[in-house]
């Protein structure tokens, strides 16, 4: 206390004294209640790159101050694991409310730094491969003054959520104040700045005056990081600083993405739910089972316990989204169902190709081609060419022969079961020989059949068959009609006044009928018809 007090002493001494070299008389009473000790931050980084290729930083940070030592990965995206050492010795943060954190990132976050926290810091990320970055951390010398300290200086961020151990979350899109003020006299300089992932301390803004007031609109997720309100004295030439961190939270308007990967065991299926463009870590979970903080999740499932139609469901929830709330997304499970022509044909010599379209199975199936009642592999080569178009998967056989006939399988199996489309495929010759005698049998067949027609037609009219006047009957007993001009036969006679007029002019005015005897009906009965007026 008394290196406090002498140092107090002269830092008045020097103040109060003028450009004539006079010296003012100070009373000054010190009391070890009213003192206190100041460290300024100067936030210097320099950074330089060891010979094994990796680079190392070096910060300088104050006591009280919040530093975040970063996790340099190169560009190669967001470690999957980070372990912390410092001095050789891996950090714990699994207190409750930790005063060092890992953060997502894999930055190391140091809140309310103490002397104890300087030394040199390495950090061993996991990515696809692993990762190390040195960080070497020095606490500033401190200074001493009667009053102003950094319990002098208030700051405010709203609207913004503190979490348990101190630090602000706000969500993306929202408009932020930062308040600045000190209670001291004279005035200081006011400064609000910045300190992201980059670890440089940027200045926002600057002012003169108790208070300073800094404006964030439509805040992004850039603009997570450190903000420090610096207070600068001009008398005493000291500088206090107060920092909250603040995070940037944001969810995405879109649903988790459910998908499927295909495993070596054609009984079992992969599920994987993955939820991107949310921050922080949302919870996910499969069905019933338990949520776990991950962008990616995945579940194994045996074909024992899915069915057809059955829908399988990822929920996601996040802070952001409230309490109760969810998002999903599922996929609904189909069996298989090829479809083609179950029979096909070619000619010797020549090529065939076999389709069938398997497209409505959830998850897709894998669809393979196998040949005879044994379902042997079909292998593609220079005899069988396999391809695929979509949907549709094609069997085409080159140069095909006799052995080639027979049954082919378009079979398609997912997780749910295993369906197959039969196809016969026929090979016929291709002889010239074959070919004549096929087509004169043919037209053989159809004279023979055509003449065998005109036959039977004939002979069930043979009873009433006429030629030119001459006609030939078959009755037994029966009524003839004719026009004759004899007087030798019995004869009836009536006139007939509606007959319709002969195209020449002519009438016919006499009818006689006339009955043959019966004695005659055994033998072939003739019948001369004559039309007179004519």
């Amino acid at each position: 206390m008394k290196i406090v007090a002498t140092l107090a002493l002269l830092q008045l001494w020097i103040s109060a004294t003028g450009e004539s070299g006079s010296t003012q008389k100070i009373q000054v009473s010190v009391k070890p209640q009213i003192s206190s000790v100041f460290f300024f931050s100067s936030h210097l980084v320099t950074a330089r790159v060891s010979g094994s290729g990796s680079t190392e930083t070096a910060l300088s940070a104050s006591p009280g101050d919040i530093v975040l030592l970063p996790c340099d990965t190169g560009g190669e995206g967001t470690p999957l694991l980070t372990k912390w050492l410092k001095n050789g010795h891996e950090i714990n943060s699994s207190s409750s409310a930790p005063r060092l954190t890992v953060l997502q990132n894999g930055s190391l976050n140091i809140q309310q730094v103490i002397p104890e926290d300087e030394g040199s810091y390495l950090c061993n990320a996991t990515l696809p491969g692993s990762k190390s970055f040195q960080v070497t951390l020095s606490v500033n010398a401190l200074y001493v003054f009667i009053s102003g300290g950094s319990e002098n200086v208030s700051t405010s961020i709203s609207p913004a959520t503190a979490l348990p151990n101190g630090t602000l979350f706000t969500s993306r899109g929202s408009s932020l104040t930062l308040n600045c003020s000190r209670s001291s006299y004279p005035s200081q300089q006011l400064t609000w700045a910045f300190r992201g992932d980059s670890s440089s301390n940027d200045s926002l803004l600057s002012g003169s005056g108790s208070w300073l007031d800094f404006r964030i609109e439509n805040i992004q997720a850039s603009a997570q990081g450190v903000y420090s309100c610096m207070a600068h004295n001009p008398v005493s030439n000291q500088t206090v600083s107060k920092s909250t961190e603040l995070l940037v939270y944001y969810v995405s308007d879109r649903h988790p993405e459910c998908s499927w990967a295909p495993t070596q065991d054609p009984s079992h299926i992969q599920f994987t739910c993955t939820w991107l463009g949310v921050y922080p870590t949302p919870e996910l979970r499969w069905e019933d089972d338990p949520f776990e903080p991950a962008y990616s999740l995945s579940v194994m499932m045996n074909r024992s316990v899915l069915s057809e139609g059955q829908s399988v469901r990822c929920a996601a929830r996040h802070l952001l989204l409230g309490p109760g709330k969810e998002k999903s997304c599922s996929l609904t499970l189909k069996l298989p169902y090829p479809e083609g022509e179950p029979m096909a044909a070619v000619l010797e010599a020549d090529n065939v190709t076999l389709k069938c379209t398997e497209a409505v199975s959830t998850p897709p199936a894998n669809t393979t081609w196998r040949k005879g009642q044994e379902q042997v592999y079909i292998v593609p080569g220079s005899k069988y060419i396999l391809s695929e178009e979509g949907p549709v998967f094609k069997l085409t056989i080159v140069n095909v022969t006799k052995d080639d006939e027979g049954i082919y399988f378009c079979r398609s199996e997912n997780p749910l079961g295993v369906r197959e489309l039969e196809v016969y495929l026929t090979v016929k010759r291709t002889s010239s020989a074959y070919t004549g005698a096929v087509i004169g049998i043919f037209i053989a067949a159809l004279v023979v059949g055509s003449t065998v027609i005109v036959a039977k037609t004939v002979y069930n009219s043979r009873h009433r068959i006429c030629l030119g006047n001459l006609c030939f009957l078959d009755d037994e007993e029966g009524d003839v009609l004719s026009l004759v001009e004899s007087d030798d036969e019995q004869i009836f006679q009536d006139a007939v006044p509606q007959l319709p007029p002969i195209t020449n002019g002519g009438h016919t005015t006499l009818v006689q009928i006339h009955r043959i005897p019966s004695s005659r009906t055994s033998s072939q009965q003739f019948a001369l018809c004559f039309f007179s007026g004519l």
